[in-house]
């Protein structure tokens, strides 16, 4: 199994766009915080994550207390924690906030023209939604922004047009439009992961090193295919034709942990997800995740969460809203 496939399948990645503009110099936008985000387009969300695609010209984009960046066009800047940034020609000019610049009216797409008569910057803005209540490696690995160039990777044949066909369909108010632009914002999200992925700089450590590592990243695979098998770093070894040793060392300093401290966490990852389903009973989340003692699974629940499996659960059905 593809470790990362089955980590984006675990975060219920949610997308959809919400800005086709064109910007003329000087502008310059501040995006709020993920909070505000969150109320803006999708209500109930804990927080969004944004992206913005540079189709035409060139504009700068800044997080707070970082140097700015220039994007260029065929570029995407990400902001995976949804941080508050700013977006402009020149970062000096005064930002106006993203609600100055556009009503949202979820999930329409808002088309819009801004800016004073300089040289025009044509710009997508796309949201991305996923669960945050529940530690998630994948999550946890990514940085507060990255820049990618879709034009030198391999899905640039296809996924600007895609995109660009996406937001035509939108703005024609063709039926079924804003599923397609949603389906295609999320795509776009896995190959922005991709492309940073590819980027990392050969000694970077963490968990999408070793999902890009050929020996580590076959490991992961294993132990997301098979969470609640009895796997052993020897069985585990055996099975990916290595030594213990070799394997025990390659995983612990990519990932940071060893193999099965990392299927121990993943294992309550998965448990805490089940939990929050109405009616999960307690013993069978337990075995579907690999402990035989529904004792040894609250004990090791509750260490890593602070709470019982069963408040957990309870939490979640209280917190869920009413059919």
């Amino acid at each position: 199994m593809d470790a990362l496939s089955d980590a984006l399948q675990h975060i219920r990645l949610q997308g959809a766009w919400f800005l086709n503009g064109e910007f003329r110099e000087p502008w310059c936008v501040d995006i709020p915080p993920p909070e505000q985000l969150a109320a803006m387009f999708l209500p109930g969300a804990e927080r969004l994550a944004v992206c913005h695609v540079v189709v035409r010209g060139q504009c700068w984009a800044r997080l707070p207390g970082q140097e700015p960046m220039p994007l260029h066009e065929g570029q995407v800047v990400v902001f995976p924690h949804g941080d508050a940034h700013l977006l402009g020609s020149g970062l000096r000019h005064a930002p106006v906030s993203l609600d100055h610049v556009i009503v949202p009216r979820v999930p329409e797409l808002q088309r819009v023209s801004y800016g004073g008569s300089g040289a025009a910057t044509l710009v997508m803005c796309g949201w991305f939604a996923y669960e945050r209540h529940i530690p998630n490696p994948l999550v946890a690995a990514l940085p507060r922004q990255w820049v990618a160039s879709l034009e030198q990777q391999p899905c640039q044949a296809w996924l600007l047009p895609a995109i660009q066909y996406a937001l035509a369909d939108a703005a024609a108010g063709r039926p079924g439009a804003e599923a397609a632009a949603a389906r295609i914002a999320e795509i776009l999200f896995v190959e922005l992961l991709r492309c940073h992925v590819a980027a990392l700089p050969a000694e970077h450590a963490g968990w999408l090193a070793g999902v890009r590592d050929p020996l580590v990243g076959r490991c992961l695979g294993l132990l997301h295919e098979r969470p609640a098998h009895p796997w052993t770093v020897a069985e585990l070894a055996q099975a990916l034709a290595v030594s213990r040793s070799v394997l025990a060392e390659r995983f612990s300093a990519l990932v940071g942990q060893p193999p099965m401290h990392y299927l121990k966490h993943w294992r309550l990852v998965l448990a805490a997800r089940q939990l929050r389903q109405q009616g999960a009973a307690l013993a069978r989340v337990a075995a579907s995740v690999g402990y035989a003692s529904p004792a040894a699974f609250n004990r090791a629940f509750k260490e890593a969460f602070g709470v019982s499996p069963g408040q957990w659960r309870d939490t979640a059905t209280a917190e869920a809203p009413a059919p």
